[in-house]
């Protein structure tokens, strides 16, 4: 197993820290038939051995396909993986919350979750899921909670909340050629001691999707460095801030060799030659833009 820079979630009033690797494994179109089931749940299983032990699914995947792909996967194997799984924000309310965490449960074959998230800001009043969260908390259906797809403003409100502090992570769109998080919401985040959950890290999506595996800067780079073109971008993505680590990117892997890739990737940091290059070709903007999402 390989030896990962790690990120750390904060203790919350009942959970202790803890450290997880900075590559995890993202499932979404896992279970849409677009791939050999068997070839998903294998790939699941080759980065767990592999040290990606944060597996990333929602009940949106697949209407819960990859929710019993990850299920399968973790067959006999559940305390290897640190479980995260997501809620439609219109499932979010103080008892349909609860209803929505038991199916994916039941997907999942297991009795709790690692860490719940609310999958983008929706109607349904921030303290009525908080609610729900909390209950699931105390019946130990889930250990902490987090969002996904909230700006700054979104944080800030739930920061207000009533127990909305304790939130663990927000995962949001963010990649080399979409840094618009890099203006007010990361510097939040990590004021906050809360990492960010990369999805999306190789450009795949999101309103600012732009072809980055072959662009000529990124290609020659890589080639320089022995990476591959993904190698390199996942890299940037996870690359320390003022000697801190504070971001989780969450690939989506099937191919053996890509989830080789990937878990070699823990054991590589990127020169300042690299990230200054990488600037020089893909400048953060310098100032607030809307959130990326898919």
């Amino acid at each position: 197993m390989t030896t990962s820079p790690r990120i750390t979630l904060a203790a919350t009033p009942h959970e202790p820290a803890i450290e997880l690797p900075a590559i995890g494994q993202g499932t979404w179109f896992m279970g849409e038939g677009l791939a050999p089931r068997a070839d998903e749940v294998r790939a699941l299983r080759q980065g767990l051995d592999l040290g990606q032990t944060l597996i990333d699914t929602a009940e949106m995947y697949g209407d819960g396909g990859a929710e019993e792909v990850v299920g399968e996967a973790l067959h006999g194997r559940r305390d290897d993986a640190f479980l995260v799984s997501k809620v439609y924000p219109w499932n979010a309310g103080r008892d349909s919350a609860i209803a929505a965490c038991e199916r994916s449960l039941q997907r999942l074959g297991t009795d709790h979750l690692d860490l719940y998230l609310l999958h983008w800001p929706g109607g349904i009043p921030l303290d009525e899921t908080l609610d729900a969260f909390e209950r699931l908390r105390e019946a130990g259906k889930i250990r902490r909670f987090g969002v996904s797809n909230f700006d700054i403003d979104d944080m800030q409100a739930l920061s207000a909340t009533p127990g909305g502090s304790d939130c663990a992570v927000n995962q949001v769109l963010y990649h080399l050629g979409s840094r618009g998080i890099e203006h007010s919401l990361r510097p939040w985040q990590r004021d906050h001691g809360m990492p960010l959950m990369a999805y999306c890290p190789l450009a795949q999506a999101g309103r600012l999707r732009r072809r980055l595996l072959d662009h000529p800067e990124v290609t020659a780079l890589a080639d320089e460095r022995g990476l591959t073109s993904a190698q390199l971008l996942l890299a940037w993505a996870i690359r320390p801030l003022d000697g801190k680590r504070d971001v989780i990117a969450i690939p989506k892997a099937v191919q053996p060799q890509h989830v080789r890739d990937n878990a070699a990737l823990l054991e590589t940091t990127l020169d300042n030659e690299a990230l200054d290059r990488l600037d020089a070709a893909f400048p953060a903007t310098g100032r607030k833009e809307p959130l990326d999402i898919v």
